[in-house]
């Protein structure tokens, strides 16, 4: 029946990300999977072929997600391109809290899948930043942000300092607060880049 076949799924995909989160991919057994998912280890290859297939899925409907958002809001007339930032970091932080399972796989594994080009994971990542891209270019249009950034360059600084506070969110979340995060690369990013007129 559909509905059992899709609440085993489910239930699949969410033990998957619990186990690899942590055991980490390489270590991850399926049979533990199975058993987290409470359903025959057999029946899992009825769904996934194996655990790669389980990772790559759980990554591809993150940044899926993610990129359906971007769609909605990059092209968004009533919000300025500071706003559009704002709610993109958001979105970003909103999919994390709570959810540390999911962010330890961003973590420790996302980048070795997408170097693979697995599956549609490395469109829907590439078109979630793309669409950022957009926003900021958007603002340097406008005059706001500053026309000297090089947006590929602040594209790979912004995932990548978003990584490591998240990293350091994983390992020890009393001394690093997402809210406190969020806030404060919010404030780093705006900052950084806004256009600032030079005086006469």
């Amino acid at each position: 029946m559909r509905t059992l076949d899709d609440s085993k799924r489910k239930a699949i995909l969410k033990a998957g990300m619990d186990v690899i989160a942590e055991d980490g991919f390489h270590a991850a057994k399926i049979a533990k999977i199975a058993e987290r998912a409470c359903v025959a280890t057999g029946s899992i290859y009825r769904y996934y072929p194996n655990k790669e297939a389980i990772i790559v899925v759980i990554l591809e409907q993150l940044w899926g997600d993610l990129a359906r958002e971007m769609r909605l809001l990059t092209p968004r007339a009533d919000l300025s391109p500071v706003e559009k930032l704002d709610m993109t970091v958001d979105l970003v932080f909103d999919i994390f809290t709570g959810n540390t399972a999911l962010a330890l796989i961003f973590v420790n594994e996302n980048h070795q899948f997408l170097s693979k080009g697995a599956g549609t994971l490395k469109h829907n990542y590439d078109e979630f930043l793309d669409l950022g891209e957009e926003i900021i270019r958007e603002g340097v249009d406008h005059r706001i942000f500053n026309a000297h950034i090089d947006i590929k360059i602040f594209r790979h600084f912004i995932i990548g300092a978003f990584r490591h506070l998240l990293q350091q969110w994983t390992l020890d979340p009393e001394s690093m607060p997402l809210n406190r995060v969020r806030q404060n690369l919010k404030f780093i990013i705006k900052n950084g880049i806004l256009h600032h007129p030079t005086k006469k």
